[in-house]
């Protein structure tokens, strides 16, 4: 049995036979996917919006009685 029938056999056997285990890998795919989508463009836009963001600026405009605001 050569190295490609072995795989697709065993994707077979193991995900796509049973409609639990096909719906499971599928919901945990996206959800995982989504993480690392969210965490990539989160991590790019406060590269490119470093310094104009509250984040990055609010120690300007903060006094020390304004503790309560912070985060």
């Amino acid at each position: 049995m050569s190295l490609g029938a072995r795989i697709s056999s065993g994707l077979f056997n193991g995900i796509f036979r049973r409609n639990a285990a096909f719906l499971t890998t599928v919901f945990a795919g996206a959800f995982a996917f989504e993480i690392a989508f969210e965490s990539g463009t989160n991590a790019m836009w406060d590269t490119w919006n470093k310094g104009r963001q509250w984040k990055d600026i609010k120690q300007k405009y903060l006094t020390a009685g304004d503790d309560d605001e912070e985060e």
